[in-house]
């Protein structure tokens, strides 16, 4: 990046720049502002803006932080760097649409995935029957590694006004991407202006509050330079029903991990990492478990 400009980040519920406590001073430096840095799912580094939690609403967020343009640039040279979880993350993420099924999706619905990676949560939906599907990433090497079943469908940008027509989409999901958002009530209502009347919201996000967060609090792999606001079930409720939302369900999701990769998030030291993973059946072994994130079902009104 050509310069590092830091701007005053506001509660995105409360709308207010004070009336926060520090939680946990910057460690960040300038050189940290690249690519490498900005992919999805590198080691737990302790490298974060500072943090606040609002007094008003018990909201965490980096502040001060990059604003929305910085982080699209960034976030268009990060790397595809997660294909060893993929088929993970599909089996994970897949619960999402049994959840919506059970809401009232039909298998007609017109599904959009904002911060889709390779797609792969996409060609989910297609083997479960979805034939319509659109995703939007700004990662140009995500978008390079999509198969071609679901390239042909898959913008290249961030989430923004003018890139699909309004009611376009029956549902919208955010996997992981709702914490790295910088302007997260500009986003909800987008969202809400390409649904339908009655169309679905699902996110899964990290969870601040959540039993491994408290636990290893700066030490969580979710304190992290790429989150710009961290939620809980509360301000996850709240800040969607501020949108105009019917918020149906905020609960702990399950996500289904393989033994090396809950290896690589714990906070031990790498030769230990390297040492457990190479030398364990940890690759091999998979759980799925409730560890520490949060999903929400929510409703345009019709």
């Amino acid at each position: 990046m050509n310069s590092l400009e830091l701007r005053p980040t506001p509660c995105a519920i409360c709308g207010g720049f004070n009336h926060a406590d520090e939680l946990y001073p910057a460690t960040f430096t300038d050189a940290h502002f690249s690519d490498e840095i900005f992919s999805a799912r590198r080691r737990p580094d302790k490298i974060h803006y500072r943090m606040v939690r609002c007094r008003e609403c018990g909201l965490v967020r980096s502040d001060p932080a990059l604003d929305a343009a910085a982080l699209g640039q960034l976030y268009s040279g990060s790397h595809f760097d997660y294909a060893g979880e993929v088929q993970n993350l599909r089996t994970s993420y897949g619960r999402a649409l049994a959840v919506l099924e059970q809401c009232g999706l039909k298998k007609d619905a017109r599904l959009l995935e904002i911060g889709c990676g390779n797609g792969f949560f996409l060609e989910e939906a297609l083997d479960r029957g979805y034939p319509s599907i659109a995703g939007v990433e700004p990662s140009r090497d995500a978008i390079a590694a999509a198969s071609p079943r679901v390239a042909p469908n898959l913008v290249c940008d961030m989430m923004r006004p003018g890139l699909f027509e309004p009611a376009t989409f029956d549902a919208v999901f955010l996997f992981q991407v709702f914490d790295h958002v910088s302007e997260p009530r500009a986003l909800l209502d987008e969202i809400a202006r390409v649904l339908r009347p009655g169309g679905f919201l699902f996110a899964v996000n990290h969870n601040v509050r959540a039993v491994s967060a408290r636990i290893l609090g700066e030490s969580s792999p979710i304190i992290d330079i790429e989150h710009t606001y961290l939620y809980d079930l509360a301000t996850m409720r709240r800040i969607v029903t501020a949108a105009g939302f019917d918020v149906k369900r905020v609960a702990s999701f399950r996500n289904t991990y393989s033994l090396a990769y809950l290896l690589h998030l714990l906070p031990l030291p790498r030769g230990l990492k390297s040492f457990l993973t190479e030398r364990t059946p940890a690759k091999r072994l998979h759980l799925t478990l409730p560890l520490g994130n949060l999903y929400l079902v929510a409703r345009k009104p019709s």
